[in-house]
């Protein structure tokens, strides 16, 4: 059979009364592909069917061709607009988004020779595509009593790292993450560079914080099979764990940072600090939840991620599925990141390599010594 459509006509022939009203024994007049093409969600009769890529995914990938075209047919009429949101598949919806936003902090990298485009919105890309599919889970009718807890955790969740990146003047002009530009001189070559901000800056980091809420989008559509359960009050409060042990270990890191300022500029220990001299004269923290790990905030951040995909596969009765790329992906990036953020602080700090063989980099070890007591510590290399 030929799949040669003119798609056009077939989504203008969803926008009719018939189709907006549900009648859905009309489809069964349209061939098979054409049926795929109008109904923006798969049809799936059991949850291990919804993460099925191949019913679920492929058949809707075609959108991506014809999306913006019609999105730019549509852009005077907010009917139009409505009606072409709801009669696309929110995956490839969401997909697309995140593509359009590639050449965009591209060329403002580029223009400003500043790198941290994308970091200035990694707080609030997830929870944009999380709330997506929730706003379109409620705009279909689905039920959305999971998909409800989820989006006001994912707020919540770029609350705490949206303001801890605002204090730290990751908004500020000009304000950049030191380890682009000690990439930038590795590198040795604004052609190499380019390229790597093609690819990876822009491109793959603008993709992951799309890949890692695709479990949302499995959770989307087992809502109308798989009722709201005790096990998902369970991870709504791992996941809420999961932001308050971050918020926790950004705090505790400010407040070290806040006390080692104070006490380089007076050479005096705050009196409210709980960090004494040699603690400070160290350089970097070792107390609170930074004795157990040497990243807790990188190890909760990540979990949030596990978290979610874990809570998609126990929703499908599935062991594994595509839609843990994401986490798997971001998994990845921080070991890469965090070896890099590692490498810098020991050739800055003496001790840090001890502190690297006596706590674990993530997750905390058992047989660890832990740090010995600040008084018998090294002071920063000058």
């Amino acid at each position: 059979m030929s799949l040669n459509l003119d798609i056009g006509a077939v989504i203008s022939r969803a926008r009719s009364p018939a189709y907006r009203f549900g009648q859905r024994h009309r489809l069964l007049t349209l061939e098979p592909q054409q049926r795929i093409i109008i109904m923006a969600l798969p049809l799936v009769k059991s949850a291990v069917a919804c993460t099925d890529f191949t019913r679920t995914v492929q058949p809707y990938v075609p959108q991506l061709n014809v999306l913006p075209q019609q999105i730019y047919s549509s852009a005077t009429d907010l009917q139009a607009l409505k009606e072409l949101y709801l009669n696309t598949n929110p995956l490839i919806s969401a997909f697309a988004f995140s593509l359009a936003l590639v050449p965009i902090v591209l060329v403002i990298s580029e223009i400003n020779k500043n790198y941290s485009q994308v970091d200035r919105i990694w707080s609030l890309l997830p929870t944009f595509y999380n709330l997506h599919y929730v706003a379109y889970a409620h705009a279909k009718g689905l039920p959305t009593q999971r998909l409800d807890s989820l989006a006001i955790i994912s707020l919540v969740w770029s609350a705490r790292l949206t303001y801890n990146y605002w204090r730290k003047g990751g908004y500020q002009v000009g304000s950049e993450d030191y380890r682009w530009e000690i990439v930038k001189d590795y590198v040795n070559s604004p052609v190499i560079f380019f390229v790597f901000n093609i690819v990876f800056i822009s491109l793959a980091q603008s993709l992951l914080l799309f890949f890692v809420t695709m479990p949302t989008y499995v959770l989307l559509l087992a809502a109308p099979i798989t009722k709201a359960q005790t096990p998902d009050i369970i991870f709504t409060q791992v996941l809420i764990g999961c932001v308050f042990v971050a918020y926790t270990a950004d705090q505790q890191q400010w407040d070290f940072h806040i006390a080692k300022s104070s006490y380089q500029k007076s050479a005096k220990v705050p009196a409210s600090s709980r960090y004494t001299a040699a603690d400070l004269d160290r350089g970097f923290n070792t107390k609170g939840l930074w004795s157990l790990s040497r990243h807790p905030n990188f190890l909760a951040e990540q979990s949030v991620w596990v978290t979610l995909y874990i809570w998609s596969c126990w929703a499908t009765g599935t062991n594994y599925h595509w839609a843990g790329l994401g986490a798997a992906a971001y998994l990845c990036l921080f070991q890469a990141s965090t070896w890099l953020t590692e490498l810098i602080t020991a050739g800055k700090y003496s001790d840090y390599k001890l502190y690297q063989k006596r706590v674990g980099k993530f997750v905390p070890s058992l047989w660890g010594e832990g740090m010995p007591s600040a008084n018998a510590a090294g002071k920063k290399q000058k």
